[in-house]
C-alpha cells in the first residue's frame, strides 16, 4: 500500500517552493520482449525506467536530460499516466495517480498536460487550429458561451495573431506550430505541464522564442514544469534544477548552476565538458572527459552500475576491491558529499566550466 503524500520522505536538493506539486518514488516501467512466430512467447523485458524518484515543486522547471534511448520520454508518459507503471508511486494532490482508469485519470488531465516533441504530428491537420485548441475545453465541458473567445485569447498569450485561428497547421512554421501545441496544453489551466523535446524539432533561431515564451508563461500563471531535453545549453538556461538520467535511471540531480559548474557523477561531467564554450581561449584550455562505446541494452543492463561499462574512472581509477563494489553493488541516489543526490559509489566534485 502506497504511503499518503504527507509521508512521503522529501528528497534532498529540491531547490523549489513550498510543498512538492508531484512527488514520483520507486517508479518503474518495463516493456515485455515477445518471441517470432505465431506463437509469441514473452522473452525478457526492457528496462525502460528502474526504480527512479524525483519531486517536482511550485514554479518549478526540472530538467530531466539523457542520451536517446535513456528512458527520458517514457518516464514522463509514464509520470503522466500515459504509460502504465509497472510498480512505484506518483502522487499529485493526494491522489495515487499509478492506480487510477483512464476514465479516473479525466478530471486531474485538466491539471497535468503535455507538449509533445513533433509539433505537427501532435496537432490533428484535419481542423482548424481553433478547434485544436477548443478541443481540450469541449472534452471537459468548458467551451460554453465564452469558448471562442477563451481560445483567441489562447492565441494572444502565446504570441499568435487570433485572427488565424481558422487556419489549418500545415499552414504555420514549426515554431508556430509548437506555440499552438502550448496553447492547446494550456487551455486547461494546468498546473503541471510535461515539455517531451520541445523544442529539438525547431531551428536554432525559433528555439529561444518559444524558450523565451515558456518562461514568460511559468512566471505569469504560476506552472510547473518538467521539461524533457538532449541538448543540455538549452537545459542551462531554463531549468533550475536538473536530473541527469542514464539506462533508466537517475544519476545526478542538482541545481542547475551546481550541476553545470562542478559535476559529481562521471556521466555527468562526460556530459557537461561535451558543452561548447563561446571562448576560443576557454575552450581550448578546458578539461575533457570522454566515454568509449556504446549505451548497453537496456534489455540486459549492466549488473550493478549501469555506467560501469563506459565509465573512464572504473578502469584508469579504481583498485581492484572498488570496481568490485561497481559490479555488485547497485549504487543508490544519495548525497555523497556534494549537497546532491548521485547514484555513484566513488562521486567526486570537479570543476569543469
Amino acid at each position: 500500500m502506497t504511503a499518503p503524500a504527507a509521508l512521503l520522505p522529501p528528497l534532498p536538493g529540491h531547490g523549489g517552493t513550498g510543498e512538492p506539486v508531484l512527488q514520483v518514488r520507486d517508479l518503474v516501467k518495463h516493456f515485455p520482449v515477445l518471441s517470432r512466430g505465431v506463437v509469441r512467447r514473452r522473452v525478457g523485458d526492457v528496462h525502460a525506467v528502474c526504480g527512479v524518484s524525483f519531486d517536482l515543486h511550485e514554479n518549478e522547471t526540472l530538467g530531466l536530460v539523457g542520451e536517446s534511448g535513456s528512458g527520458k520520454t517514457t518516464l514522463a508518459r509514464t509520470v503522466l499516466n500515459l504509460e502504465r507503471a509497472t510498480s512505484g508511486s506518483v502522487r499529485y494532490g493526494g491522489r495515487e495517480l499509478t492506480e487510477l482508469s483512464r476514465r479516473r485519470m479525466r478530471p486531474l488531465r485538466r491539471d497535468l498536460q503535455i507538449v509533445f516533441q513533433d509539433p505537427y504530428a501532435s496537432l490533428d491537420p484535419r481542423i482548424s487550429v481553433h478547434e485544436i485548441i477548443a478541443e481540450p475545453l469541449r472534452i471537459h465541458g468548458r467551451y460554453g458561451t465564452r469558448g471562442a473567445d477563451e481560445v483567441r485569447e489562447l492565441l494572444r498569450l502565446v504570441g499568435l495573431n487570433p485572427e488565424h485561428g481558422n487556419r489549418f497547421a500545415h499552414e504555420f512554421s514549426g515554431g508556430q506550430r509548437q506555440r499552438i501545441g502550448i496553447a492547446r496544453a494550456l487551455a486547461l489551466r494546468p498546473r503541471v505541464i510535461v515539455l517531451d523535446e520541445p523544442v529539438s524539432a525547431l531551428d536554432v533561431s525559433i528555439q529561444a522564442g518559444v524558450l523565451n515564451l515558456l518562461m514568460d508563461l511559468q512566471s505569469e500563471l504560476g506552472l510547473s514544469f518538467l521539461f524533457v531535453a538532449h541538448d543540455l545549453s538549452v537545459m542551462r538556461h531554463v531549468a533550475g534544477r536538473v536530473a541527469v538520467m542514464y539506462l533508466g535511471r537517475l544519476v545526478e540531480i542538482a541545481p542547475a548552476r551546481q550541476l553545470f559548474a562542478r559535476p559529481a557523477h562521471p556521466y555527468t561531467q562526460a556530459l557537461v565538458s561535451a558543452i561548447p564554450l563561446p571562448d576560443p581561449r576557454k575552450e581550448r584550455a578546458r578539461k575533457r572527459i570522454t566515454v568509449q562505446g556504446d549505451v548497453p541494452s537496456p534489455v540486459r543492463p549492466p549488473s550493478g552500475c549501469r555506467f560501469r561499462t563506459r565509465c573512464p574512472k572504473f578502469a584508469a581509477q579504481l583498485t581492484e576491491s572498488e570496481r568490485t563494489a561497481c559490479v555488485e553493488e547497485v549504487p543508490a541516489l544519495a548525497d555523497r558529499g556534494s549537497g546532491n543526490p548521485v547514484a555513484c559509489h566513488y562521486a567526486e566534485s570537479i570543476e569543469l566550466l
